[in-house]
């Protein structure tokens, strides 16, 4: 069969032959996307916010709580390489509705695992669940197929701020779902994924009846067109695209690195609370502050990194994530209001993190390949933080939560050399174009 985002239907020469049409389709792309980004956030939530609190609760022992956040980030790896390959053969609508449709339908068998108090079907379930992260976080890219490259961090920018008031909801909810839960029959610790089923089914939906035309088939298409006119002065087959190496490692490592360090200290996080006797609604205080730190600085970040540079922002990322674990080490554990300030900080580096290194993605990527790339990509940030969380439950559990923090600060670091190797292997790069 013909991939999809390889055929030229009839319709899509309106869009080859008028840049105004891309443009509407363009805005037209970012409005849904953020409509079903607001979905997608209170999804992902509920296994941020309790996921480790129900796996110790059912298991009975600390060292495993990291399992929950391991499994589901673990389920996200493979989700994201899938749903980036059915994206690139079938188009974002099919690919993102499809990994929506699967996190529900995890977060449904979390339900009855509860229910049934079968850890064999938690992880399971866990992992399914995971594809709703991971769709979540591939649909930033559907707003970029079309975007200029000066549109293109703005463009993640406006569909990870969406994300952020559902993702701020979710945790805040923890007990008035927990209530309904138990109300119910089911729970309390379950209660949050009743929500995250009801959401990741909506955002699939908005996906699959709104997202028409599809943004990857008709920028492919007009990336074909514009190579077709340009071949005279430089031959390049389609079959065999320019992509730049160099700027899909760099891209990949800061999110990985930015997921691993966030990952690790956040998953934790909520176990430490718990020490302390903080209960369920602290902890969704701070998750929620944590998450919408996550989000919420896209409403600048993304002009920023366009404006700014991709560089200066990586490294920033990496400045203030250091800034994190160090507060996060030293912070009282019965301090609500210094544990809030070093997961606002988590966030924020992420945020300045996952967007500066997806402009990377996209700038060095081409569209007949750049869904799959970007989908395998995301499988590596996935593992990160599937790594990430299982090995924070051993560390905390055989050491504290002060040396968990202290070695993300420290591997924060990394991100420095990554981004200054980078900007200088680019100047050489120009340098030897240009002679």
């Amino acid at each position: 069969m013909k991939n999809e985002t390889q055929q030229h239907p009839s319709w899509v020469q309106e869009y080859i032959d008028s840049p105004e049409k891309q443009q509407m389709l363009y805005k037209k792309t970012l409005k849904i996307v953020i409509l079903s980004q607001i979905f997608g956030g209170a999804g992902l939530a509920a296994g941020i916010t309790v996921g480790a609190l129900l796996a110790q609760d059912m298991i009975g022992t600390e060292s495993a709580a990291g399992l929950p956040v391991a499994l589901l980030t673990l389920g996200s790896a493979g989700a994201a390489l899938l749903v980036g390959r059915l994206s690139q053969r079938f188009g974002r609508r099919i690919g993102l509705a499809a990994g929506f449709f699967a996190g529900g339908l995890g977060a449904i068998g979390i339900i009855t695992a509860s229910l049934l108090n079968s850890i064999l079907l938690l992880f399971l379930s866990l992992l399914i669940y995971g594809a709703g992260t991971a769709t979540n976080l591939l649909a930033r890219y559907a707003g970029t197929d079309l975007a200029t490259p000066k549109q293109r961090a703005t463009a993640v920018s406006m569909a990870m701020v969406s994300t952020t008031f559902g993702a701020v909801a979710g945790p805040n909810l923890v007990d008035v779902m927990g209530n309904f839960a138990q109300s119910i029959g089911i729970p309390p610790l379950a209660g949050p994924f009743i929500l995250a089923a009801a959401a990741f089914i909506l955002a699939g939906t908005v996906l699959f009846i709104f997202l028409r035309p599809d943004p990857l088939i008709v920028s492919t298409a007009v990336a074909k067109a514009q190579e077709k006119t340009n071949r005279v002065q430089k031959k390049q087959t389609l079959d065999n695209p320019n992509t730049n190496k160099s700027g899909i490692v760099v891209g990949a490592t800061i999110m990985v690195l930015t997921q691993l360090v966030m990952v690790a200290i956040m998953t934790m996080t909520p176990i430490h609370m718990e020490h302390y006797g903080h209960g369920l609604r602290a902890v969704g205080l701070v998750i929620g502050f944590h998450i919408g730190a996550m989000y919420l600085p896209s409403l600048f970040t993304g002009v920023l990194v366009d404006k700014v540079g991709r560089t200066a922002m990586a490294i920033a990322s990496g400045a203030t994530l250091l800034f994190s674990g160090l507060v996060a080490a030293f912070a009282p554990g019965h301090s609500m209001g210094l544990l809030i300030f070093a997961l606002i900080l988590l966030g924020v580096g992420w945020n300045f993190g996952l967007i500066s290194g997806t402009a990377l993605i996209i700038d060095a990527t081409h569209p007949t390949t750049r869904a799959k790339t970007q989908g395998s990509v995301d499988v590596l940030v996935a593992l990160s933080g599937a790594s990430g969380s299982a090995l924070s439950g051993m560390v905390v559990a055989h050491s504290s939560y002060t040396a968990l923090s202290l070695s993300g600060a420290v591997l924060s670091l990394l991100l420095i050399p990554v981004v200054v190797w980078s900007h200088s292997t680019q100047r050489k790069e120009k340098v030897n174009s240009l002679s």
